[in-house]
């Protein structure tokens, strides 16, 4: 098990990381969201004694990282799949950490083949795609087939084949009882990965649960397929619900329940075809959840003034 105990980082006159608490469970993917700048990669480093914390402290299985005797075989990590010495080939770097570490060199060829990298072996990682270096970074985190995995932003520059490989794979080594912690600003591809949600903003701990719990704390919306739609629109604006079109057949309505979209359209004289409640995706909890703590803001089209 993974625990961040009251971890904060300062920078100068810069606060990192702000008194985040929380532990990640073996036996589930976590997912860690953030917008830029929340301090994700800063946690991440110092889980793996990158960085020293200014106050707090983070343990893994109730130690620290320095303090592991052979930390390849307990703690994997994938931070930048381009941090590697660009002349070694792959095979070459992957033995060099496993003679790191007591690792048969036999696990090497065993993590290669596993991701898929075995007839690239041999050329230099510099020549490298970002898709085969995150492979390579994911051999690497394997090597010493540890029971706690923290991945960052893994799913970078892989095709949509490795995209459902990585997660299947994160799903199975879950299911061995491990303990895997996953950073990526993905939301649709964490909704369909991570188990649990880590959600921090300007370092500070914004809410955690499972994706289901999430998205439930935020109103979704109605799909409406009806006899009249103009008629009902007007009746739902007069209700002060936000209405969308989605087609020529059907809105989106914001702002009422199912039920209450259903009577207004029976008082209204409106035949319904279709009242589908649709829950919030992942993605519109997180922007709701980090609005306030976003490190740079766009404006939306339309939003900029001209004098």
């Amino acid at each position: 098990m993974l625990k961040i105990d009251h971890l904060t980082k300062r920078y100068e006159d810069t606060i990192a990381v702000d008194d985040l608490d929380f532990e990640v469970k073996p036996g589930v993917v976590t997912g860690f969201l953030g917008p830029n700048g929340s301090g994700k990669s800063t946690t991440m480093r110092v889980i793996l004694g990158l960085d020293h914390p200014t106050k707090g402290r983070v343990t893994i299985d109730g130690k620290k990282y320095e303090d592991l005797k052979s930390p390849l075989r307990e703690v994997g990590a994938l931070l930048d799949a381009k941090a590697v010495h660009p002349g070694r080939t792959a095979r070459n770097h992957l033995r060099a950490l496993a003679a790191s570490n007591r690792i048969k060199w036999s696990r090497v060829d065993e993590v290669l083949e596993f991701t898929g990298i075995s007839s690239v072996a041999n050329k230099k990682v510099g020549g490298f795609s970002l898709g085969m270096s995150q492979r390579l970074g994911i051999a690497a985190a394997l090597l010493g087939d540890p029971q706690v995995l923290l991945f960052d932003e893994p799913v970078n520059g892989l095709d949509p084949e490795g995209i459902r490989w990585i997660r299947e794979f994160f799903r199975s080594l879950a299911k061995e009882g491990r303990t895997v912690f996953v950073s990526s600003h993905l939301m649709s591809e964490m909704a369909l990965t991570a188990d649990q949600i880590i959600v921090i903003g300007r370092g500070k701990l914004i809410t955690q649960g499972s994706v289901d719990d999430l998205t439930a704390t935020v109103q979704g919306t109605v799909l409406v397929r009806a006899s009249n739609l103009t008629s009902l629109t007007k009746a739902l604006v007069a209700k002060k619900a936000i209405v969308q079109s989605t087609s020529d057949t059907a809105i989106s309505v914001t702002g009422l329940s199912s039920d209450e979209v259903g009577e207004l359209a029976f008082k209204t004289g409106v035949v319904i075809h279709e009242l589908t409640p649709q829950r919030a995706s992942l993605e519109e909890v997180f922007m709701e959840l980090t609005a306030d703590s976003l490190e740079y803001g766009a404006s939306m089209p339309g939003d900029v003034s001209h004098e």
